[in-house]
């Protein structure tokens, strides 16, 4: 009786150490992120480790944008300088992604420019957007309070090179 006792308080015990040393694990880290451009748009790709196994984690990619918008004519040209707004703002994606059995996490989330707001065009001009520039670009893990910057200034240069006066 008294060795079954021993056992059992022995298997608890191992079970209760190999538990907290799973948790002791957990190192969240990003193991890299980066940022690239996609047309208007900002794709931020990243890997993080150290999550423990099947946990759904959430993040948020986050930037300061730029984004130039004109009016175009018929003939192809921007015709005034007051056909041309600049807008700037925060711009965020979010999304939440479960860590599998190795509790590592490879993902992209894609931010978009800030809108032309109430900026529009007169009759028989199209709206476009001329440029687009991030700068401050971070990804964070909100689940665990983990962030990561991506340094460098990303900028699609000029959009429309062939409609005069759109940059």
């Amino acid at each position: 009786m008294r060795q079954r006792t021993l056992a059992a308080t022995v298997t608890a015990l191992v079970i209760v150490g190999a538990m907290s040393g799973a948790a002791l694990a957990q190192n969240e880290h990003f193991v890299r992120a980066s940022a690239r451009l996609s047309g208007t748009n900002l794709v931020v790709s990243f890997k993080e480790a150290g999550l423990g196994d099947n946990q759904l984690i959430s993040y948020e990619a986050t930037a300061d944008a730029t984004a130039t918008y004109v009016c175009v004519n018929r003939g192809g040209a921007n015709p005034s300088a007051s056909n041309k707004e600049e807008v700037s703002g925060p711009v965020s994606a979010t999304g939440t992604f479960s860590s599998g059995k190795n509790g590592t996490i490879s993902q992209s989330l894609t931010l978009m420019p800030p809108g032309p707001g109430s900026f529009s065009c007169p009759p028989g001009q199209d709206l476009a957007i001329a440029q687009v520039t991030y700068t401050n670009v971070a990804i964070t893990d909100t689940t665990n309070n983990v962030t990561e910057s991506i340094p460098g200034t990303f900028s699609t240069g000029c959009l429309l090179p062939n409609v005069r006066g759109a940059c």
